[in-house]
């Protein structure tokens, strides 16, 4: 057995466990997997309170432009706007930490643990940057995941001697990234409908019923 081998799925013993305790990288990276499934599911959480939310001032703000109480329907849409921003926001968080925790799964079939991980690692670190101030406790889980996927890919790269391309690991992160955000576009368009023109009526015109 290699020594990549003995560090992917075997628990160290003797002088080994004692320099560098711990489980095998295999088990370090399912504990980093089901961690971030975790954020995922408090995103997901966040975004159906804000749908709620949202579909809640919706109704205020059509209601106020029906009886044509324009100051009134644009201070519900512009708070609708700030609800709308947040959604967004998580909703990218949530699908670029979907497709992390893909990936990390995928490092347990294909042993490619430092070609995974560093494009993953700029993953979280975006996210992170993302939710500061918004999740603190989100941020400091995501804060600790990262640090952990840098130690696994650390000993990942010393037990195979190859150091990974981390130009080509932020690029993979930056498509990663992107691909979030377009799906993340479709989905808001699906979920949350879009606003009446908020203009006051003219003379002459049909009002709204």
């Amino acid at each position: 057995m290699s020594r990549f081998d003995r560090e992917w799925s075997e628990y160290r013993t003797g002088i080994a466990a004692t320099l560098r305790p711990g489980p095998p990288l295999r088990h370090k990276i399912e504990l980093a997997a089901r961690r971030i499934e975790a954020q995922i599911q408090y995103l997901n959480g966040a975004i159906s309170l804000l749908t709620q939310r949202d579909k809640a001032l919706f109704q205020k703000v059509v209601d106020a432009y029906s009886k044509h109480d324009m100051k009134r329907a644009s201070v519900y849409a512009n708070e609708l706007a700030e609800i709308r921003k947040m959604a967004n926001f998580m909703m990218n968080a949530e699908l670029a930490l979907e497709r992390v925790a893909l990936r990390l799964k995928t490092v347990t079939e294909v042993g490619n643990v430092a070609a995974v991980l560093a494009p993953v690692g700029r993953v979280l670190q975006s996210v992170r940057t993302g939710i500061a101030g918004v999740f603190p406790a989100a941020e400091r889980e995501l804060g600790e995941i990262t640090t952990l996927l840098d130690e696994i890919m650390i000993e990942a790269s010393q037990a195979v001697g190859m150091t990974p391309d981390f130009e080509a690991a932020s690029e993979e992160a930056q498509k990663i990234l992107n691909e979030a955000a377009i799906v993340a576009e479709t989905r808001m368009k699906e979920r949350f409908p879009e606003l009446p023109a908020l203009k006051a009526p003219e003379e002459g015109v049909a009002q709204p019923k």
